[in-house]
């Protein structure tokens, strides 16, 4: 296997923020992700996002689960803390980080398969405890890692790779989180650089659950059915000492469109997503009135994309449990086990 190193060099004119870092002290690895993959500009956007911030990046826990979206921790902020978890599970783990130790940011990043399918219970409560995070879903409407099959936000009525038509109802995250309680809900597009980072800089000094859905275009299956040159075909009428992948390179798709407008986003497949971006004068600030605004947009077709909620006065996990303020990692015997008079008092307050 052969591995590739960046450069630990910077540019002497590289720009610095007020920490004196550049950039690349909040990159990782380089990625492994096929050329062109929303991912990687979801990344670009995060590294944006932590620079311009001056966050150190030892202050940051990042997590993940399983799928290609997972994968990206490893391609930004290269010292900060990392755990990668089971399939579905990232969301517990985050918990339990949270409540080990309150003074980390804690930044979750999932896809759609993840969160939605196997880990959407662990995404639904994690929300509605209002752990202290930034949430981000990679979603592109499928599993990149096993063919591409249909994943839970896909759109009802939409092709695969195959031909197949999706007859399931898809589940809308963004719907879903607000419903649930997050007190900072958002949606973007992987490609729209100039909303999505704003958007990461809010959502990581928020204190309370924030929730942001990243359209993601995945350009690994374009190939179809039938065709003679698909991978599949290939690999059934090939006599290979090994399995190779040849992923024809694509150009990352990008946008840059004013609010209040609609943008028409061909995909690398000939599909188009329609995305709505909210209006300078639009309420971020109703909960029901954001539901009801997406709904409506929904039945005409738009995804929309912007601040879609944002409750002015948050809670966390800590505030909701009376936690103390230290870290509980921090915490010694004494105040771990305080005696039996006091488990005493605490049982008797029960009864």
């Amino acid at each position: 296997m052969t591995y590739i190193a960046k450069p630990k060099l910077n540019h002497p004119q590289a720009a610095v923020n007020t920490l004196g870092f550049t950039r690349r002290h909040y990159e990782g690895t380089i990625s492994t992700l096929c050329a062109g993959c929303g991912h990687d500009s979801i990344s670009g956007a995060i590294i944006q996002a932590f620079f311009e911030l001056s966050i150190e990046p030892h202050r940051v826990a990042k997590l993940s689960g399983i799928g290609c979206s997972s994968k990206t921790p490893t391609y930004f902020l290269g010292g900060s803390h990392g755990f990668n978890s089971v399939h579905g599970r990232m969301p517990s783990v985050l918990t339990g980080a949270n409540l080990a130790n309150r003074d980390l940011i804690y930044l979750g990043v999932s896809g759609d398969g993840d969160s939605a399918s196997i880990g959407f219970g662990q995404f639904g409560h994690s929300i509605r405890r209002g752990v202290n995070m930034l949430y981000v879903v990679e979603n592109n409407g499928v599993y990149g890692l096993t063919k591409g099959q249909f994943s839970a936000t896909a759109d009802q009525g939409s092709k695969s790779k195959k031909g197949a038509i999706n007859s399931d109802s898809p589940i809308d995250l963004v719907s879903v989180a607000m419903q649930l309680g997050a007190t900072f809900v958002a949606r973007s597009f992987s490609g729209d650089k100039t909303q999505l980072v704003p958007l990461l800089k809010a959502a990581i000094q928020h204190k309370g659950a924030a929730f942001i859905d990243v359209l993601s275009p995945c350009v690994a299956f374009n190939n179809h059915g039938g065709s003679t040159k698909s991978y599949d075909y290939l690999r059934e009428h090939n006599e290979a000492v090994n399995r190779l992948d040849f992923i024809p390179k694509r150009d990352e798709i990008t946008t840059d469109y004013a609010p209040g407008t609609v943008e028409d986003i061909e995909q690398h497949d000939g599909s188009v997503v329609r995305l709505h971006k909210v209006a300078e004068d639009y309420d971020p600030y109703d909960r029901i009135a954001a539901m009801n605004y997406l709904q409506a947009h929904a039945a005409a077709g738009e995804l929309v994309t912007g601040l879609l909620y944002l409750d002015r006065e948050p809670e966390d996990l800590h505030a909701h449990l009376g936690t103390v303020k230290a870290p509980l990692n921090s915490l010694g015997d004494k105040e771990l086990c305080p005696g039996a008079k006091a488990l005493d008092a605490i049982n008797a307050s029960l009864r």
